[in-house]
């Protein structure tokens, strides 16, 4: 993406000398209502024409802030170009090389249950280094329909997944376990608005699905590629059409969609978190992901992104890491981003590997049917 200039934008950067760096404090980036983007569209032709593409205010300040911290060595590993790739076969899988994420990443905490209470005592984001959060969202209090907003910090990810990737925390020092939230979900959905990339995700994983850090956080990251999700059709599966369930490989999950910011914005979000409330009460792993989408129905991979999708799946409980697999199984490895560990998978990793991974984390059938039962009841709800 170009660079836009943005008279805030050196407020993001750290100050020359390290000793400085605390006393500098948070800087807030307050956005408007008009700031939440709509109609954002991939190229028609190649993907490399986003980096022609003007970056808005919110891309500006965190990709400069993000860059400033690689370039001060503020990460694990300096994250270079990824080697990518687009898996032969109807999926569409973009595998892409990460071996360093696989060696340096933190170990992930000792986690047993998806309800597990927070932990002063274990790694959490009270314990990250000055100079690593990037900045405060703050949404201006007076867009309508809006509930009140707590302070949202963007920091980054030490090990990173891809460019940009970041980390969405409600006020850390609440030591809010990692249990969706409506105040971060909004965060994250309108952070993806304020993106004028198509490929800027947000993406949340429960205990039991992957989270490495039971401190509640969202993650964000920029993918100049194309994903299944965007376009996957699907079928409704309540008659106000407000919950779908995608068919469609990778993986079936259950879709939640509106067209942009405004009270049906409000509206999605009370409903995906009384699905993950409900989730997480009857100890069921889940993730979730946020991306700019193809309306529900009979859609197609090429499909104008016209709304903005969250996906969710419920899913097996995983408890730590399987080293020996290709990859791990999280919210954008059901979403068709597979990170790979090692040169030797990326080079033989095929689709049907692929796939058998992930349906190998999927919920039995039967387990998988009594939830969608339950979900739809949920939505229901809403009519009464």
């Amino acid at each position: 993406m170009a660079a836009a200039q943005d008279s805030n934008e050196i407020s993001y950067l750290l100050p020359p000398n390290r000793k400085d760096w605390e006393e500098k404090g948070v800087p807030n980036f307050v956005y408007r209502q008009k700031e939440l983007l709509e109609g954002i569209q991939w190229p028609r032709t190649a993907p490399s024409l986003l980096d022609r593409t003007p970056r808005s205010r919110f891309d500006s300040a965190l990709c400069a802030a993000w860059r400033q911290r690689m370039e001060l060595g503020l990460f694990r590993y300096r994250l270079g170009e990824l080697q990518t790739q687009t898996l032969p076969g109807v999926v569409g899988f973009v595998a892409q090389l990460n071996v360093e994420r696989g060696v340096q990443r933190r170990r992930p905490q000792n986690i047993w249950s998806v309800r597990q209470a927070f932990d002063p005592e274990q790694f959490n984001f009270n314990k990250i280094r000055p100079g690593e959060v990037l900045f405060r969202l703050l949404r201006e209090p007076d867009l309508p329909g809006a509930l009140q907003q707590e302070d949202i910090l963007v920091m980054i990810n030490v090990s990173p997944l891809e460019w940009g990737h970041v980390l969405l925390v409600p006020e850390p020092t609440q030591g809010l376990p990692q249990r969706l939230l409506p105040a971060a979900l909004r965060a994250g959905v309108e952070a993806v608005l304020l993106s004028s990339h198509p490929g800027f995700r947000v993406g949340f994983n429960s205990l039991g699905g992957l989270a490495s850090v039971n401190h509640l956080h969202l993650h964000g990251y920029y993918l100049a590629h194309r994903l299944p999700v965007e376009g996957a059709p699907s079928e409704p599966l309540d008659p106000g059409g407000r919950l779908h369930l995608l068919q469609a490989l990778p993986a079936p999950g259950f879709l939640f969609y509106t067209s942009g910011p405004g009270p049906d914005l409000e509206a999605l979000i009370g409903r995906v978190c009384r699905a993950t409330d409900y989730l997480t009460d009857h100890e069921i792993a889940h993730n979730l992901f946020v991306t700019r989408g193809a309306p529900p129905g009979k859609t197609s991979p090429s499909s104008a992104l016209t709304g903005i999708r969250v996906i969710l799946w419920a899913r097996k409980s995983s408890f730590g890491v399987k080293e020996g697999e290709a990859f791990n199984v999280a919210l954008c490895e059901l979403a068709g981003h597979l990170p790979i560990k090692t040169s030797q998978d990326f080079d033989s990793l095929t689709e049907a590997a692929a796939l058998a991974l992930i349906r190998d984390c999927l919920l039995p059938p039967a387990q998988a049917e009594e939830v969608q039962a339950a979900l739809v009841a949920l939505i229901a709800q809403d009519e009464q």
